[in-house]
């Protein structure tokens, strides 16, 4: 079986394959009520088992690499404690084109996802995750969601926003809506590079703005083709702050009426359908705008570690702590009341009631 590579610049680009880790049996920190108070949804992982399989495929090297290559467990564990982390719900947000052959993505889907498995069965108070989906193979796709959420206990899904140059609300996805919408899951959302454009531009990084538009063009999507509407027990979060979502509503809503764009109340009714995580990071800049558009409880807390370095987790952090547009029951909904809600098994994990 040959193996695609994988360039540092593609990586980068697709946010993917990035570190965090596993709480090696350590309690969460305690907060003032003696609970640690955040979950924090956005939270990328790269395990031992998992880059050993890459290093054996080429897709990584055996030794250097990119930064989020460089797995370090007791660095996650000290930035989570430090910034209050009870929980990450992990992920691997691999580019799509990583998985193009089948047999490929067959077995490394398997390898992400019973890896992720291992990380939560070993440390069940610290991590849940979301199961990575080779969306190239959409009948594999289905397969493997089913396999981690039956089997492994996943607590959702993982979609980047395109595969294969195709936005998420293409009818090719159908299947896999149903199906997910049939088991009432949460499906995590994730950017790449825009399809037609596969590097940067002048003077900002893909992450910059690339991905926050990617994210945009995939809510879009996923509204007017009806997908949002025809599926309506599923739970779908947007990275980054929705992107650009919340902040061009109006504008969206005038091309709506000139049927230009997702019509008006379908617009109206996605956006406040959606969960947003504060991965852009949120404070202070989004929050007035996006607290605007959907209130408090449709916001999650997220930290994009281990793609960003731990000092940029502290940053944001106390950001949010600081957040004048936030009050205090605005922080605990998003720091982690609405994550216990929507991940029942977490929360049963860290002996919390969703409230």
């Amino acid at each position: 079986m040959s193996s695609p590579s994988l360039s540092r610049r593609t990586a980068l680009r697709a946010g993917a394959l990035v570190t965090a880790a596993a709480g090696v049996g350590a309690s969460a920190p305690a907060a003032a009520d003696g609970r640690a108070e955040r979950i924090d949804t956005h939270h990328h992982v790269l395990p031992p088992r998992m880059r050993r399989w890459l290093v054996d495929q080429g897709v990584l090297p055996p030794q250097g690499g990119p930064r989020w290559a460089q797995w370090s467990l007791p660095e996650t564990l000290e930035v989570m404690d430090a910034n209050r982390i009870a929980m990450g719900i992990a992920s691997t947000p691999a580019p799509q084109a990583v998985f193009s052959d089948r047999a490929f993505a067959e077995a490394g889907t398997r390898v992400f996802n019973e890896t992720l498995a291992d990380l939560v069965r070993d440390h069940p108070t610290r991590f849940g995750f979301f199961a990575y989906l080779p969306l190239l193979h959409v009948d594999l796709a289905l397969r493997e969601a089913a396999y981690a959420l039956d089997e492994l206990g996943a607590d959702g899904v993982l979609m980047t926003n395109t595969a294969g140059g195709r936005y998420l609300g293409d009818r090719s996805f159908d299947p896999l809506f149903a199906e997910m919408n049939r088991r009432k899951a949460v499906i995590m959302t994730h950017p790449d590079a825009l399809p037609e454009h596969p590097g940067p531009f002048p003077g900002a990084e893909e992450y910059v703005a690339d991905f926050m538009l990617d994210t945009t063009r995939c809510a879009l999507n996923l509204i007017r083709s009806g997908t949002v509407d025809r599926h309506p027990d599923l739970s779908i979060i947007l990275c980054h702050g929705g992107g650009f979502l919340p902040y061009i509503g109006g504008r969206v809503e005038r091309a709506g009426r000139r049927g230009e764009a997702p019509a008006p109340d379908a617009f109206r009714r996605a956006l406040k359908r959606f969960y947003y995580d504060t991965a852009l990071p949120m404070s202070p800049y989004a929050s007035p705008t996006l607290l605007n558009a959907v209130g408090p409880g449709r916001i999650l807390y997220g930290t994009d570690w281990s793609q960003i370095e731990a000092s940029e987790v502290a940053l944001a952090r106390r950001a949010f702590e600081r957040d004048p547009a936030l009050d205090d029951r605005a922080r605990a909904a998003i720091g982690h009341r609405n994550a216990l809600r929507l991940f029942p098994a977490a929360a049963a994990r860290l002996g919390r009631r969703p409230r």
